[in-house]
């Protein structure tokens, strides 16, 4: 199962605008859906590499690191 967010979007004057709600900051734009789309989705997609390197930050530096793999 891959990771499945909401994309809500809509249009603004000569725009589409989108925002993730699930992910605080995922916000995109594009003259047609489909950029609005391919923007949003790089959008989350740099959210969560942040996110995620911001949290580990208060790891202690002999915890253990590894992956968890959703089914």
């Amino acid at each position: 199962m891959k990771p499945e967010y909401t994309a809500v979007i809509f249009r603004d004057g000569d725009w589409f605008v989108g925002w993730c709600p699930e992910i605080k900051g995922a916000n995109g734009q594009g003259k047609t859906r489909k950029e609005c789309m391919k923007d949003l989705t790089a959008s989350v997609e740099t959210m969560l590499q942040y996110y995620r390197a911001e949290a580990l930050k208060s790891a202690p530096p002999d915890a253990e690191r590894t992956t968890l793999t959703l089914a």
